[in-house]
């Protein structure tokens, strides 16, 4: 029987996000990968998503586009996986902030970073761009160190959603370059986050489909 849960995804993207919360609710799903970005190399994907962004989330007639909101959605819709704290909760809030602050804070500047440092043809590139962009990361990287203080994860001891949130954007300085300018306290976190079998799963399923 075909999954109602469909996902479209470019390896190592933002969808990145969305493949993991789904192996961490363990639920079936589609996965359709797609070559970055996929709205140079798959026009007929604007008929599916006229954004030509990734991830495109499709849970029967839900259709949703921005990767900590599907978090967000899958872990409020699966509540006995424990990964989206009760609004009664005390994490209730850090959850939520650390949920936004993984893409709106964290994940933004480095997007720039690629694409001024490596996707704009040549003549569009820009150092200044990049360099600061990147001291912007690195100094808003310190707001994971606060949380650190005070557990092991985003929101205290529990994993939640906004782990992957955050756990993303850390992954994601490996591909531009900065994840070796980050703390100590930093890199031991994402060797927690990537000690997980949702995780390893995710990873596995972006390379095999």
């Amino acid at each position: 029987m075909r999954a109602r849960v469909k996902l479209y995804h470019s390896a190592n993207s933002r969808s990145f996000r969305v493949l993991w919360a789904l192996e961490e609710v363990k639920i079936p799903y589609e996965l359709e990968l797609l070559e970055f970005p996929p709205r140079l190399t798959r026009p007929d994907y604007l008929e599916e998503n006229p954004l030509g962004t990734v991830p495109l989330f499709v849970d029967g007639s839900v259709r949703m586009t921005e990767s900590a909101a599907i978090c967000h959605y899958l872990g409020a819709k699966h509540p006995s996986r424990g990964l989206v704290p009760g609004h009664q909760d005390p994490n209730f809030g850090a959850f939520l902030n650390y949920l936004h602050f993984g893409e709106a804070t964290l994940t933004f500047p480095q997007a720039v970073v690629l694409r001024y440092g490596r996707f704009e043809p040549e003549d569009r590139r820009s150092k200044q761009l990049v360099e600061d962009y990147s001291r912007w990361f690195l100094a808003r990287a310190r707001g994971i160190e606060v949380f650190l203080k005070l557990g092991d994860y985003a929101a205290g001891s529990m994993f939640t959603m906004a782990d992957i949130s955050v756990g993303y954007a850390v992954m994601l300085s490996q591909f531009t370059g900065l994840f070796d300018q980050l703390s100590e306290p930093i890199h031991q976190y994402f060797e927690r986050l990537k000690g997980r079998q949702a995780f390893q799963r995710a990873v596995a399923a972006q390379t095999q489909s």
